[in-house]
Order: C-alpha cells, then sequence, then structure tokens
C-alpha cells in the first residue's frame, strides 16, 4: 500500500507573490503536468501482467480462506444445478432492488441455436421513491402486487393468467439481505436503504408475497427466490452451457460461482444437512467479491481518503476501486487537490465539485469515449454536468480526461485480476468436471460499467487472455459474455427449474 497524504476537501487560500505594482499570481506546489505523471504513475504501475498476477494470487489465497469460515461471503446458496436448457414454459419474474421495481413475464423456448431460447415477453418498470419506502407494514408488499397486476392486467391479450387452473409461478430477484432456507423461502433480515416495512423482519418472504397477490386477486405462488448474481450464472447458463460464473459490475460489484460442495466447510451450510440434497454435488455460490482484496490491491492517496470518510471504511474494499459508484468519486478528488496544488480551473473549485459524489461515472465514460482533438463535446459536457460558468479549457479537459483514462484503466486491471483469481479457483476445485465437459469457460457479466463504459469488457478480455497466457497453466479459455437484464431472465429461470424440479 502506498501511505501518501489525503488530499484536501476543498481548495484552500493559496499563498500569493508580488511579481510587479499590479501584478500577483498564486504559487502552487506543482505543475498539472507533474501532477499528471504522478497520477498515472500511481494508478497504472501496478497493472504490470506480473503484478496482476501476483495480485490474483492474494486473491485466490482469500477465496479459498473465506471457502472454509467466512459468515459473510462464499455463501453457498439453495441451488445446486444449473440448467439445462430443457426447461420450457411462460413465467413471472420479479427484481426487487432498492430503487426499482421490475415485473416481467419471461418465455423459456429451449435452448437452441436462434438465439431466442430465453426473452422477456413484457416488462414493466416502477421507481421505487421516498413515498414507497415509507409505506409501513404490509402496504410495501400490497404496492408490489399491485405492480404485478397492473402488468398482467396489460398483457391478457396475450397471456391470460386468470384462465390458469394452478397458481402462476413467480421468480423473485431480491436485493435485500434474507436468510434463505429452501430455493423458494428465506426470512427477511432487514431491507435498509430508507425502507420502513420493517416490521416484517425475521418473516418469510414468500409468505408476504403470496398473501399479498391474495389480497388482490392475484393467483400466484413464490417460487424461487434469487440474488442479482446468481441470477446471472443461471440466465447465461441457460443460453450457454459453459457458463460456471457470472460478475455484476455496476455501481456495485458481486459475483457467483458454481463449484463442487466438496470445496466449503461444512459449516457454511448452516442447519442444513451436508450436502442438503443426496444427488447434489456442486452448489452456486453467492462470493460478495466487493468485501475482498483489502491485503492485496495496491492503493494511492485518493482511495485511502475515499475509504476514511467512507460510512463503512473497509466494509466493501474491491467495489470502492473499481465500482461504478466509486470512480467518479476518485475523480473529483484528484480535481480537488489540482485544483488547490496545480492551479486546475486558476485555483478555484466549481461549487458543484466540492460536494462528495457529484461527479457521475456516465460524465467519465463520455468524455472517454471523445474522439475530437479539441475535446469540445466533453468541455460543453463537463460544464453543464459541474455547472460551470464557462467551459474548461482544451489543456484542462485534456487533464481531465488523462485523469479518467487513468482511474478506468485501472479498475480494468483490478477487476480482470479479480476474475482471473475466480476462474482459477474454479481450475482448483473442479478440473476434472472442466477437463471433460468443456471446451472453455464462459463469464455472464451484467451491470452498466462491464457492458456499458467504452470499451471496458473488451479490453478486459484481452488482458485477461494475457494474463492466462504469461500464466502458462494451461487452463481451459475464460470468456466474458454479456448478460443483460440477467436478474428478471435470471429469476424466470430459477423458477422454471424449481417447477421442473417438482
Amino acid at each position: 500500500m502506498i501511505a501518501v497524504r489525503p488530499p484536501p476537501a476543498a481548495p484552500q487560500l493559496q499563498s500569493f507573490k508580488l511579481l510587479a505594482t499590479n501584478d500577483v499570481r498564486p504559487i502552487y506546489e506543482t505543475t498539472m503536468d507533474s501532477l499528471l505523471k504522478e497520477v498515472q504513475g500511481l494508478f497504472e504501475q501496478q497493472l504490470r501482467v506480473e503484478q496482476l498476477l501476483a495480485i490474483s494470487k492474494k486473491l485466490q489465497a482469500e477465496l479459498e480462506e473465506r471457502l472454509q469460515s467466512s459468515p459473510t461471503c462464499m455463501l453457498p446458496s439453495h441451488n445446486y444445478t444449473l440448467p439445462n436448457g430443457k426447461e420450457q414454459g411462460t413465467y413471472l419474474a420479479m427484481e426487487v432492488g432498492g430503487s426499482t421495481l421490475r415485473v416481467a413475464l419471461v418465455d423459456l423456448d429451449g435452448r437452441n441455436r436462434s438465439g431466442q431460447s430465453l426473452r422477456i415477453r413484457r416488462i414493466v418498470t416502477s421507481t421505487i421513491d421516498n413515498r414507497v419506502r415509507d409505506l409501513r407494514g404490509v402496504a410495501f408488499f400490497d404496492w408490489i402486487a399491485g405492480r404485478v397486476a397492473e402488468m398482467l392486467s396489460a398483457d391478457r391479450a396475450a397471456y391470460d393468467h386468470t384462465q390458469l387452473k394452478e397458481p402462476l409461478p413467480l421468480g423473485i430477484a431480491w436485493s435485500f439481505p434474507i436468510d434463505q432456507t429452501s430455493v423458494r423461502s428465506g426470512n427477511i433480515i432487514g431491507m435498509g436503504k430508507g425502507f420502513r416495512c420493517t416490521i416484517y423482519k425475521g418473516h418469510d418472504l414468500g409468505d408476504l408475497i403470496t398473501q399479498a397477490c391474495q389480497r388482490a386477486n392475484l393467483n400466484i405462488r413464490l417460487d424461487a427466490i434469487v440474488n442479482d448474481s446468481s441470477a446471472a450464472v443461471l440466465s447465461r447458463a441457460y443460453i450457454d452451457p459453459s457458463t460456471r460464473l457470472a460478475v455484476i459490475l455496476g455501481t456495485g460489484l458481486n459475483a457467483a460461482i458454481h463449484l463442487p460442495i466438496s470445496s466449503f466447510h461444512q459449516s457454511k451450510f448452516g442447519a442444513r444437512e451436508f450436502p442438503s440434497t443426496p444427488d447434489a454435488t456442486h452448489v452456486l455460490a453467492n462470493t460478495e467479491l466487493s468485501m475482498f482484496g483489502k491485503a492485496a490491491f495496491p492503493t494511492t492517496r485518493w482511495d485511502n481518503y475515499l475509504n476514511a470518510h467512507h460510512i463503512l471504511p473497509d466494509y466493501q474494499p474491491m467495489e470502492y476501486l473499481l465500482a461504478g459508484g466509486y470512480l467518479g468519486e476518485i475523480v473529483r478528488l484528484i480535481i480537488v487537490e489540482a485544483v488547490e496544488t496545480a492551479g486546475l480551473f486558476n485555483g478555484i473549485l466549481p461549487s458543484s465539485l466540492a460536494i462528495p459524489f457529484t461527479l457521475e461515472t456516465r460524465i467519465l465514460a463520455s468524455i472517454e469515449a471523445d474522439k475530437y482533438p479539441s475535446l469540445s463535446p466533453s468541455c460543453k459536457l463537463f460544464q453543464e454536468a459541474c455547472s460551470l460558468s464557462t467551459q474548461p479549457t482544451p489543456a484542462e479537459m485534456y487533464f481531465i480526461r488523462q485523469i479518467i483514462l487513468s482511474v478506468s484503466r485501472r479498475s480494468q486491471g483490478y477487476f480482470t485480476a479479480a476474475i482471473h483469481a475466480l476462474s482459477a479457483l474454479l481450475h482448483e476445485t473442479d478440473s476434472e468436471n472442466l477437463r471433460n465437459e468443456l471446451d472453455h469457460i464462459c463469464i455472464g457479466c451484467d451491470g452498466s460499467v462491464i457492458n456499458k463504459y467504452p470499451g471496458y469488457m473488451e479490453k478486459c478480455q484481452a488482458l485477461l487472455d494475457e494474463l492466462m497466457r504469461i500464466e502458462g497453466q494451461g487452463r481451459k479459455r475464460v470468456v466474458l459474455e454479456s448478460a443483460g437484464e440477467s436478474a428478471v431472465l435470471g429469476a424466470g429461470v430459477a423458477v422454471a427449474m424449481a417447477n421442473a424440479v417438482d
């Protein structure tokens, strides 16, 4: 770890030197060129292949350790098998997040080469705003049932669930803490994120959803509960049987991986029998990947400042370094220092940039994608996004863009090291099955950063190929593939699998 001073939170008064009767200029500690070279060195000096392989080794050791003992990471789910591609039917799927509810009808037509084997027939998105978060008691779940009723009523011409003799099966991707007791049941641990329906802490989610649907005269039964990363594995594996892992990289970070049950210490399964089903050999595990890497990743003074001032220091060290919720803040902290010490914006910090987390990663993505030599689109965008009275000069915009490039390159490098570590763990624990069944391994990828940030996935794939080539272990090639809409589609696959078992 690089131990250096934290950046200032806001610009301070400058020292001035009298050059002439009416000529007063500030004296800065450094120049923008010098600061830029320092930033590039600190962020990119750890991205050589040998260093990333060393980081991966540290992460592999941490993964293996937490397979044995951690109560918060490498958590085995109740999903033991992956879809075989023969599951068919139309199922109700739902994604409940901190700010969005999405309800969909998902069609499974069986794995085929047409690319249409898994699709969303209809989807309705509703915002979970403060009004919804303030709902107490059963009102929140009644609100959910109301949105389900609206979606089904709108699609009745194509699919009339009221004519079904049996309840319409529902799969749900639930993004809040839950103590899952089976594939279709689990007790709510908490909601957080400003939700007021705390009275139902400890109650079974399946019962709450089913009862709310009954009150809305909906013939629905909750048959599967998954988290977002597990849903991504299931949705991609339905299309591509070589899928064994999935990652979510957007505002946050997580991953799921399908591993042999024998890899886990028995205590990881809690009160469940070990294994839970007689024929189970593998289990899908939620890694909680964001919590890894505190001792593996080199950091800079800006990272250390962000972590020290975070509401949960050290809680998700990997996420703080590379996920979309933090890339903009790292760039903002560097800009703050550049204003004070190098005279960026003539030493005057725009008021909007004095507020933490005001520089969004989508702005970074647009600036990085700007190929105009003058960077004029970026100048205009940055002025509007940061409420500047005038546009940045081309030199200032060049400086900012180079900072963005360094921050995003490190994100790509660190993310690739984490993917390499996960794939190495899979090879170590399940080598015989991989050798006999697959010619490559697919990793399903979802999230705004991995799928939408300019060139992100492609650069990670190229770097991953290079890491595996230099490592020379002769392992299967690991291929990153987009798994868009994975939460809803994965919930649909999960409920189809639950009904196929039944």
